[in-house]
């Protein structure tokens, strides 16, 4: 049901107070509702609740909505981005009930008799008219996944380190059953249960090789975090990640979705030049695009593949990338190393100091900017993303040749 003018104009009316007291509500939100649904803790990710990412990006979240609330067309991209998300978490209707019920509760909490009864309905009436959408588009992704419609058991078949911090989990279905192709540059979701905590958890990791029917490959890196109680502490340990490096072993077996995720390669045309930009772990799905790309052996296209780390011992993939450029004549490879140790020798064991930059990179060679057909794939940290759009912006690219992947709570900077 749509919403009427009048709530339209509510709506926009309480953009400011989203402003000011978004992210208290949303932390009145998350608390009163898990403490009243403990099971959705399997749901929501624990580390971004003791963090403060969860909430902040909530309320970010209702602050978008609220300020288009009268173009909701502009929202289309991220709500494609968490529909996907959500449906690699296996999200339920009736959980958006839950939700609904404390978030209008929450706002009451934090705003007193300023929620009045008008305002009061015109959110619950916006609240539902967002989820009746998402409710819409999870349903048909589910649709499409040809029965997979629940955690599916998977055996850790092999466990291979590729750096100090990123292990690669080689995954097959317990029940042997051929896997669905999917898109590269995808994610599956992962849910395996936390001691510590006493209930489980689900991250989702990007598959970080081709398509294949018989395994799904994800590489992890361990996030050591920072200890919660410190004031300025900004991230907390993986509880999964840590997991998975420490305690699983191959034999093991953990949950998996089906795959997902709107960022992906798109094959629109066979002789567009192909961009992979990427900085520390976020190369798993561009190494999934290269793997796919390369796997053609009679393409021509070029590519390029650029990706930035602190230093060679955790940067990942590095002599299978150096391989495929030796083997294909179409492939170019870059590599910054932010700190390289003394023993590296620039030409070799990297090719440029610092940050990746679109200063520091041939326009024609590494960019491939000569052609207006080029298509660039961008994934890594937030401000990485936000500095690698502009400065191709910057060169003359549209941002519709421009796809990126964020990693975290967050949305795509450039929504």
């Amino acid at each position: 049901m749509s919403l009427s003018p009048e709530q339209i104009q509510i709506i926009k009316a309480t953009v400011p107070v989203l402003q000011q007291h978004g992210a208290t509500i949303t932390t009145v939100f998350y608390k009163n509702m898990l403490d009243a649904h403990p099971e959705l803790n399997a749901v929501f990710n624990t580390s971004n609740q003791v963090n403060g990412h969860q909430p902040r990006s909530l309320a970010g979240a209702l602050f978008a909505y609220a300020s288009n609330i009268d173009n909701l067309g502009v929202l289309s991209p991220a709500v494609q981005l968490i529909c996907h998300k959500h449906a690699s978490l296996y999200i339920q209707p009736d959980q958006y009930g839950i939700v609904g019920k404390y978030l209008l509760e929450a706002m009451g909490q934090v705003l007193g008799d300023a929620l009045t009864p008008a305002i009061h309905e015109a959110w619950g009436a916006a609240y539902w008219q967002l989820a009746n959408l998402m409710i819409g588009i999870e349903n048909d992704l589910y649709q499409q996944s040809q029965g997979w419609t629940d955690w599916r058991e998977f055996r850790i078949a092999r466990k291979v380190p590729e750096s100090d911090v990123i292990t690669s989990f080689y995954l097959t279905p317990v029940d042997e059953k051929p896997l669905p192709a999917f898109r590269p540059g995808q994610y599956i979701g992962v849910q395996v249960y936390v001691p510590d905590l006493k209930y489980p958890q689900a991250r989702q990791y990007s598959l970080s090789d081709a398509p294949r029917s018989d395994y799904y490959r994800i590489s992890v890196k361990k996030e050591i975090g920072l200890n919660p109680t410190q004031p300025d502490a900004s991230t907390h340990p993986g509880y999964v990640s840590n997991l998975l490096h420490d305690t699983k072993k191959e034999g093991d077996t953990i949950k998996v979705s089906h795959p997902y995720g709107d960022f992906f390669f798109s094959d629109s045309d066979p002789s567009h030049p192909v961009v992979l930009l990427a900085a520390g772990v976020g190369l798993t799905p561009l190494t999934s695009i290269l793997n796919t790309l390369t796997s053609a052996s009679d393409s021509e296209r070029k590519i390029s593949f650029i990706h930035g780390a602190h230093s060679s011992s955790v940067r990942a993939f590095k002599d299978h990338i150096k391989s495929l450029s030796d083997k294909h004549s179409n492939l170019n490879a870059t590599f910054f190393t932010t700190q390289p140790s003394a023993t590296e020798k620039q030409g070799e064991d990297y090719d440029h100091v610092g940050r990746i930059d679109v200063q520091q990179l041939d326009a024609n060679k590494d960019l491939f900017l000569d052609n207006p057909q080029t298509e660039y794939y961008i994934c890594g940290p937030e401000s990485f993303m936000t500095s690698l759009n502009a400065g191709l912006k910057a060169k003359g690219v549209g941002a519709d040749r421009i796809k990126m992947e964020l990693f975290g709570t967050g949305g795509v900077p450039h929504l």
